[in-house]
């Protein structure tokens, strides 16, 4: 955001926000939230805008795409997305209804690296409780396992929340199917929960966790979420060389 106020402040508004006209004669935006909050820090009292007719559906797929277009995006966030973005789908009477691999066609200058079954597996994600999904936000859970959490009820995955708290761990890939399929066949209770969540994960090594939103500030908007644990080792290493020459 600050690295956005500074260039408006020094070359002004590039892109247009995106409104849309209301029935009774006001204006919604559908893109641009974030420039509008630049705009207003920089000092600005006008702003540009491109004004278009659509729906509200049309409006949600372009909002989505446009937030799909940020450098750095949150699994939440990409998960809620295209939700968002298929319930959008539907709703604009696709015959039979829309499927996760019509959201990546239609996106598909946006996501291209993402087919229809990943984007179902972030969709998965919704499932899962608050707690559990900032977990994967920051890392310490990982795709694959957060989507086989995302089918147990939101009770057990509170029982696993517990768990993953007092003992001070999450759970392994091979873990979660075990929880998950213990779910489906009504044999996961808090017991059982409690004694997977306490084995001895075998080669398990020790981590540093760091919540994403604390160190957020200092990674470039070019380094994508994926890549933020890759540049923060290749700073530790440019550091270490920078105190031995210092």
């Amino acid at each position: 955001m600050d690295q956005l106020v500074v260039s408006i402040k020094e070359q002004g508004l590039i892109t247009p926000v995106t409104l849309r006209p209301k029935d009774n004669g006001r204006y919604e935006m559908v893109s641009g939230h974030r420039r509008k909050e630049a705009c207003i820090r920089a000092g600005l009292t006008t702003i540009k805008a491109d004004v278009r007719e659509m729906t509200q559906d049309e409006a949600i797929v372009l909002m989505v795409e446009s937030n799909l277009q940020r450098t750095v995006i949150l699994p939440s966030e990409k998960a809620f997305a295209y939700k968002m973005r298929l319930e959008a789908l539907k709703r604009q009477g696709k015959k039979g209804g829309a499927t996760c691999g019509q959201v990546v066609h239609k996106s598909r200058d946006i996501i291209s690296e993402e087919s229809g079954r990943q984007v179902s597996r972030y969709i998965r994600l919704t499932n899962l409780i608050p707690e559990l999904l900032e977990l994967v936000d920051e890392g310490r859970i990982g795709l694959s396992p957060a989507v086989e959490l995302s089918y147990i009820s939101q009770r057990q995955q509170e029982k696993i929340l517990e768990q993953i708290i007092e003992c001070d761990c999450t759970p392994s890939h091979a873990q979660t199917r075990r929880l998950h399929q213990l779910s489906k066949e009504g044999r996961l209770n808090a017991k059982v929960i409690e004694a997977i969540m306490r084995e001895e994960k075998p080669n398990q090594e020790d981590k540093i966790h760091i919540p994403y939103s604390e160190i957020r500030q200092y990674i470039p908007s070019i380094i994508s979420y994926e890549k933020t644990g890759e540049y923060i080792k290749i700073a530790l290493e440019f550091y270490q060389k920078y105190l031995k020459t210092s």
